[in-house]
């Protein structure tokens, strides 16, 4: 950034004094990067259609607890051991569902090396380290749509060694102290408190969005890969660390992303238009508020749920019932919420829904179903309004509130959660497009970005 504006200082100087130097920056900026982001639940355009096996919806909510249980255990530090120079421009990509590569999440396509090798890649907010299957995975690598990165295809690979200022960051990035190899290379372990992990060497190569190429990004290189990663190349993380893909970016892109996460059922309606987008480019008009730490983990992103309310009328409850540490997340499906708040919204909506729809026994952690589908459902599903500090809030529609779990049985896609810890997960955040402002401490919601 420093030598841009030495090369654009003599500019500036010889225009009138109604443009400043400060505007003139700004205008650099203002651009982003944006990629697609897919559901695994969805069929996106990169991905091979003869890998297309649907995770079961009871797989998948098995999935969604060990992640809430692995979230639960770094707060509680009880985890099982197991840089690009820029001109201040920004960055998007697409964004998918993920079940179709076999996991809960949402994931993208980035490309590694030079020339660059296209791999999908499950995107994540509660991880700081990024890391991809690469040959010639001397353990174990999980199965894949498509090819495994080859590190000696590229001819701007180089492996790291443990004297580095990124080895040292690892055991903060990872949770896990990094090791050395007999030559020196920084090896990183990557664990997720399910018994999922990554081990590989500590690397460095180009990083590629289409037309945008990126020198110097930091990752791991997986020779050991096993867990509930599905058929996905590996994982980009997004959390608040000097390692993560948000921060590598930053220098270039400026410290801030949004997304906007497209819906997705188990019965097969998808949505599209996903996306994640790294820099400052959102016109859509965002109502923020403050981006919280927890010193217990401060990688991850904390906001402050003050109310909920149904038809407009907030929940009989005091102030104190939303007192809980509560994380934003991109990697969890179904929303905990603290159990008076989560038995005092439940009440609500089974008394409105149950007038119409008879309700039946409970699908795994969701214990408030229905006898209809999601369609028939979802027009007496009264409007719901999750509102944070500051005035943001998610006004939910009926797609971010039922959630049909097999044909003919619809649940509200909420869940109680222990007193110490709640999670907004991606199934209320599906459609709205979330800014998360690292760089300004704020978190913002619009509605109507995808669908």
């Amino acid at each position: 950034m420093g030598l841009l504006f030495y090369l654009l200082f003599p500019l500036l100087l010889a225009r009138t004094s109604s443009v400043t130097v400060n505007e003139e920056l700004e205008r650099f900026r203002h651009q982003s990067l944006r990629l697609p982001l897919y559901h695994v639940r969805g069929q996106g355009p990169d991905l091979p259609q003869t890998l297309d096996t649907p995770l079961s919806f009871l797989d998948a909510l098995a999935m969604d607890d060990a992640r809430v249980k692995f979230l639960r255990s770094r707060l509680n530090k009880t985890i099982p051991s197991s840089t690009a120079s820029g001109d201040g421009k920004s960055v998007s990509i697409p964004l998918n569902p993920g079940q179709s590569i076999g996991i809960a999440n949402y994931y993208t396509r980035i490309g590694l090396g030079t020339p660059p090798t296209y791999h999908l890649v499950v995107v994540d907010t509660g991880s700081s380290f990024s890391w991809i299957q690469c040959q010639p995975c001397a353990t174990y690598c999980h199965p894949q749509a498509g090819s495994l990165f080859d590190p000696s295809a590229s001819g701007t690979y180089e492996e790291l060694s443990c004297n580095t200022s990124q080895c040292s960051s690892l055991e903060v990035a990872t949770l896990n102290s990094p090791t050395c190899s007999s030559s020196n290379i920084c090896q990183y372990t990557a664990t997720y408190g399910d018994q999922s992990l990554s081990m590989g060497y500590l690397s460095r190569d180009t990083l590629s969005f289409s037309m945008e190429s990126l020198p110097g990004f930091v990752f791991g290189c997986g020779q050991e890969n096993y867990g509930l990663f599905g058929r996905s190349s590996g994982l980009i993380g997004l959390a608040r660390n000097e390692l993560s893909m948000l921060s590598q970016l930053s220098f270039k892109y400026e410290n801030s992303f949004s997304y906007c996460l497209p819906t997705s059922t188990v019965i097969g309606k998808t949505g599209t238009g996903g996306f994640l987008s790294i820099g400052s480019s959102s016109d859509s008009p965002s109502k923020f508020t403050p981006m919280l730490s927890d010193s217990r983990d401060p990688g991850l992103y904390f906001l402050k749920l003050s109310a909920i309310s149904v038809s407009g009328k907030p929940l009989p409850l005091d102030a104190s019932a939303y007192g809980v540490s509560t994380i934003i997340d991109s990697g969890t499906a179904i929303t905990r919420l603290a159990t008076p708040v989560y038995s005092a919204l439940r009440e609500e909506l089974v008394k409105i829904i149950s007038t119409k729809f008879s309700t039946v026994e409970a699908v795994s952690l969701l214990d408030a179903c229905f006898n209809g589908t999601s369609d028939e459902i979802s027009h007496i599903v009264p409007p719901v309004q999750m509102i944070f500090e500051g005035g943001a809030e998610l006004g939910l529609e009926p797609r971010n509130v039922i959630i049909e779990v097999m044909e003919g049985t619809t649940c509200l896609s909420f869940s109680g959660s222990s007193n110490d810890m709640a999670i907004i997960g991606n199934q209320q955040q599906q459609t709205f497009e979330v800014v998360y402002d690292v760089a300004n401490s704020r978190i913002g919601f619009s509605a109507g970005g995808c669908w």
